[in-house]
């Protein structure tokens, strides 16, 4: 009797827990409707229990699936079972590793229970399993008034749980947030890394830029005392950083894969203000700070035929590189707004001295070469005053000067050109020596030339004035001279007392000659024509009165150089007759003669004298 109440407790105790794991089958989020069903209906049979093969698909349950812990059931004391009786203990069922769950998506399973203790012949039915007669009452007491014997039933299995998708996607998720942060790290910029303060981590290199940019841009300056509370952006300043290449320095430093280049110190990052683009802004927004400036002028003067300056005169206003180191430190500092206490500095005028005075040098350079070129020959000339009626001077941008041509004004001297250029070759003529060598050029020889099409001179000339150059190439056609080249020597004939003159190795001129007396002889030899004299004193005793041996002749016409103290010359005021040797050495000549000779050779022309 004892055993059976222990065993109908054990049995109420497993039914209990039996409840329990349903109810919390049933209460799971994931749990489909069709198992709760499937549930439902194995509890309403009460005559037989279907056993479950579960120890065999526990390991697939864990494996496929996320799990929920089921209690630990109890197992009544091994003390208090039958010996003949068959046990049916609840496993006890573990909890997944944390790292096996997901936190927004728990699948319910339901422990897998496994059969322990169970008497082979007792496990091998898969239907009904129960301890008393089929027709035995459920609690019916035995004879004798004893305790009524309790009916055991297998409660029934949990059915499968189904195969749960949840993973295969959770893995595709997983996947491609992987692929994502993959190419995010080698896109990205490594988190804390800023320009000039201003925070650009996990972007993009050409966002990032663009926020840079947009932070001086929108950074406010407050202009505070005589300025007003006038208040100018960085935009209207015309500030500017050269945030591209500062981000991409950054990103080519701190890249987000790169965990070693996270958090770096900030990159500095220089502004830069267009001076005449923020004088204007203040200018307008601050007017009385400002006392104006006055431009430099430019004028022509017909006095002097050229173009004159007058020089500028500053004015007053904002220090900008003062205001430029304002906006610097709130810009590295992560002000978005700042104020500025005016600073006075001189305000250069829009046209300043230095560009009037360039704009007068290139217009005066004008003038100067003003006409029309072949190669560097100016073949036409254009008078200063001429070419500074042709041209106009305006004002242009950012306080420069503008130059324009007037092309009906120089069209009219472009019609005269063709007889003023054209012209015909003329040949040149050279005296050289045997070997071809040119000793000296007669006539120089002259390109002929033919000018070109004339339809477009006048605009271009007009287009290149207005670009500052006043030389004009003329298109023209050029004919080559001929060179005539006269090959001329001088030949001595002692014995014969006479000299060839050869031209093209023709003779062209034949003298007699008188030449040096056996004691003071002519030297024979190949030599050439060193120097000239046209007159001059020959002797010692014309410069040395006390010389011994010597002679005095005076005013000796014509002499031709062409050996060592010896040469060609005239000798009509003190000779006779020729033909003989009678001087000191020195070829005599009839004075119309010599003076051919000194007018026919040149330096280098070839003598050769023989007996």
């Amino acid at each position: 009797m004892t055993d059976l109440a222990t065993k109908s407790g054990a049995e109420d105790a497993q039914a209990d827990d039996r409840a329990i794991i349903d109810d919390a089958a049933l209460t799971d989020a994931d749990t489909d409707e069709a198992d709760a069903a499937d549930l439902a209906e194995a509890d309403t049979d009460a005559e037989s229990v279907t056993v479950d093969p579960v120890a065999d698909e526990t390991e697939d349950t864990v494996a496929d699936e996320t799990e929920v812990t089921v209690a630990d059931v109890e197992e009544p004391a091994a003390d208090e079972q039958l010996a003949d009786e068959t046990e049916v203990t609840v496993a006890d069922v573990e909890e997944p590793a944390a790292h096996e769950q997901i936190a927004d998506d728990t699948t319910t399973v339901l422990a897998s229970v496994a059969a322990s203790d169970v008497a082979p012949e007792a496990a091998a039915p898969t239907d009904v399993v129960s301890p008393v007669a089929d027709d035995a009452p459920a609690h019916s007491a035995p004879a004798g008034g004893g305790p009524a014997t309790p009916a055991y039933a297998w409660a029934p299995a949990e059915p499968a749980p189904k195969k749960s998708r949840k993973p295969l996607w959770i893995g595709l998720g997983a996947g491609a947030a992987v692929v994502a942060l993959a190419i995010a790290s080698v896109t990205l910029l490594a988190p804390g890394t800023s320009v000039a303060g201003v925070q650009i981590g996990l972007l993009p290199p050409a966002v990032a830029a663009d926020i840079v940019n947009q932070r001086l841009a929108d950074t406010t300056i407050v202009l505070v005392g005589e300025g007003g509370e006038a208040e100018v952006t960085g935009a209207d300043l015309g500030a500017s950083v050269d945030a591209s290449s500062l981000v991409g320095e950054a990103f080519a430093a701190n890249p987000l894969w790169n965990v070693t280049a996270w958090f770096p110190e900030s990159i500095d990052a220089p502004v830069r203000i267009d001076d005449e683009t923020a004088t204007s802004a203040l200018r307008a927004a601050a007017p009385e700070l400002y006392t104006e400036p006055v431009d430099a002028t430019l004028a022509y003067d017909a006095t002097s035929v050229s173009y004159v300056t007058t020089p500028a005169e500053p004015g007053t206003g904002v220090d900008i590189a003062a205001l430029r180191a304002t906006l610097q430190d709130a810009f590295e500092a992560g002000e978005t707004r700042v104020e500025f206490e005016a600073v006075s500095a001189p305000v250069q005028a829009t046209t300043p001295t230095y560009v009037a005075e360039a704009a007068a040098a290139r217009l005066n350079g004008i003038l100067t070469t003003a006409g029309f070129y072949v190669g560097s020959e100016r073949t036409v000339p254009v008078a200063r005053e001429v070419a500074a009626s042709w041209l106009t001077v305006t004002p242009g941008e950012r306080g420069t000067f503008e130059i324009s041509a007037d092309a009906a004004a120089i069209e009219q001297i472009v019609a005269g050109l063709p007889e003023q250029v054209d012209r015909a070759a003329v040949d040149a003529t050279v005296i050289t020596n045997s070997a071809g060598e040119v000793l000296r050029e007669l006539s120089e020889g002259v390109t002929g030339r033919t000018l070109g099409d004339t339809s477009s001179i006048a605009d271009d000339f007009a287009a290149q004035l207005a670009s500052g150059s006043g030389a004009y190439e003329l298109p023209v056609t050029e004919t080559e001279f001929k060179t005539t080249s006269l090959e001329r020597r001088v030949e001595v004939d002692l014995s014969a007392q006479t000299t060839y003159l050869y031209e093209n190795d023709k003779v062209i001129g034949t003298y007699t000659i008188s030449s040096g007396m056996n004691a003071t002889p002519t030297p024979t030899g190949h030599f050439t024509v060193n120097a000239y004299t046209r007159i001059q004193d020959m002797g010692a005793l014309c410069y040395n009165p006390e010389a011994v041996n010597s002679y005095c002749t005076e005013d000796v016409p014509w002499i031709t150089w062409f050996a060592p103290d010896i040469a060609f010359h005239g000798a009509s005021a003190f000779r006779s007759a020729l033909g003989f040797q009678q001087s000191h050495g020195c070829v005599n000549m009839w004075d119309a003669d010599a003076k051919f000779i000194y007018d026919w050779t040149v330096t280098g022309t070839e003598v050769w004298v023989h007996a």
